[in-house]
């Protein structure tokens, strides 16, 4: 008799609880997120609110503005079937508002027993201020050469706190970082595989509200003739190389069939990750004066190169060589070109042994193929430290240092970097 009733006793226990459960699910009202959540905003911004019921389906949104006691109403929607979660997108160009501060309100109400049937509801208001005023950009500095796989400076003002601002070339963005004088500074690049005709620079700022301006500068491009050679490789070097890379790629077997993987398909997750490495840049200067080259080294191949490869007389692929060979002795001492800080060290495919140091403001320095490595992530180095030592690793023939410059992760010509008489007149000089 006492099992019995003890066994009842838990079972309402587990009745009350489980009762309890729903009862406090039903009573939490649903989650609201708006996004982006700024202080103030353009008309035309495109705002997102996301809706989540606790455990019920949110049955209606509503989104208004609320300005000299006049509200409008953005969005009004009742939901049925009532999903877990809703997601709403508007804007506020037709509400009629004047420039100044408003309430953006969102109410959210779910499908809850609770309340008589009523559901809980969520408000949120969130007190805003409209600008429509999009930021002016005042253009300082005067010459702007640029060569194709190059790069240049442009030095501006912005007559209001911007989120963003920059270059636009093409798809390609790079970042302007704000001097010390309050004006900015922008370092571009003419991507080396963009034709000339499509090479069309432009400043761009953003502000706070979302508002955007877009303006072109005076600029003079030249194209570059980019040498060509053709490559033998041989079984030789397959034998030596490709062991590298076998547990990549487990699937294939044949060293030849490999090595074009490696060199295409692997090329490009490579050079896909250089862009990540750029949002590690500092918004600071780091270098200072020309960059330093291998000492005692000869040019083996040069940027932008192109090569056909060939396997047993068969093209079996054609790539860019987008950086600078430089052969020294075996086994070479690697100072850093300039001042920065380590983002990257370790295998890196193609590259092989590889460290990436940041220079700021976008700018980035890689040193590939090396045997032994000495700097680790984090790491700040000075013009002249020593990184490690040359060597054969990745697709490398021989022992050399592949060196390369990059800009917000596009690949750009590294002899320029050597020349204190090109930063001082395309970089520094528009500045200091």
């Amino acid at each position: 008799m006492g099992k019995i009733i003890s066994l009842l006793f838990l079972l309402i226990l587990v009745g009350l609880g489980v009762g309890a459960y729903f009862f406090t699910r039903h009573m939490t009202p649903p989650e609201v997120v708006l996004s982006p959540d700024r202080p103030a905003t353009g008309s035309k911004r495109e705002f997102t609110v996301t809706v989540k019921g606790v455990g019920v389906g949110v049955k209606s949104i509503k989104v208004s503005v609320l300005q000299a006691q006049k509200e409008t109403t953005i969005v009004q929607k009742s939901l049925d079937p009532a999903p877990v979660e809703a997601v709403e997108k508007f804007n506020i160009e037709q509400a009629g508002l004047r420039e100044g501060q408003f309430d953006l309100i969102v109410v959210a109400t779910d499908k809850s027993i609770y309340n008589f049937g009523a559901g809980n509801t969520t408000r949120i208001t969130k007190t805003m201020t409209l600008d429509n005023r999009a930021p002016v950009i005042n253009v300082l500095s005067q010459a702007h050469n640029i060569k194709q796989g190059g790069a240049c400076a442009v030095v501006y003002q912005v007559n209001k706190d911007v989120e963003r601002s920059g270059v636009a070339v093409g798809d390609y963005f790079f970042p302007g970082y704000k001097l010390d004088s309050g004006n900015y500074v922008c370092l571009f690049a003419f991507p080396w595989n963009m034709d000339i005709s499509k090479f069309q620079p432009k400043l761009i700022a953003k502000d706070d509200a979302g508002n955007e301006r877009s303006i072109t500068f005076r600029y003079q491009a030249k194209p570059t003739k980019f040498k060509h050679d053709t490559l033998n490789v041989g079984d030789d070097f397959l034998q030596a190389k490709m062991p590298q890379f076998e547990a990549m790629y487990p699937n294939i077997k044949d060293p030849a069939q490999l090595y074009v993987t490696v060199n295409k398909d692997l090329r490009k997750e490579n050079v896909a990750r250089l862009f990540e490495f750029a949002k590690k840049t500092s918004p600071k200067m780091l270098w200072e004066g020309p960059f330093l080259r291998l000492p005692n080294a000869a040019p083996r191949a040069g940027f932008g190169d192109g090569r056909t490869y060939m396997y047993k007389n068969i093209v079996i692929d054609e790539e860019t060589h987008l950086g600078v060979d430089l052969a020294s002795l075996e086994n070479a001492k690697i100072p850093a070109a300039n001042n920065g800080t380590v983002v990257f060290t370790g295998f890196f495919g193609i590259y092989g042994n590889a460290v990436i140091l940041d220079h700021g403001w976008g700018l980035q320095s890689i040193y590939s193929h090396m045997s032994q490595i000495d700097v680790k992530v984090g790491d700040e180095v000075k013009k002249g430290d020593i990184l490690g030592n040359t060597g054969s690793t990745g697709l490398a023939a021989g022992d050399h240092l592949h060196f390369g410059m990059i800009l917000d992760g596009v690949e750009i010509q590294p002899i320029e970097w050597w020349d204190q008489h090109w930063i001082k007149d395309n970089i520094t000089s528009k500045f200091q």
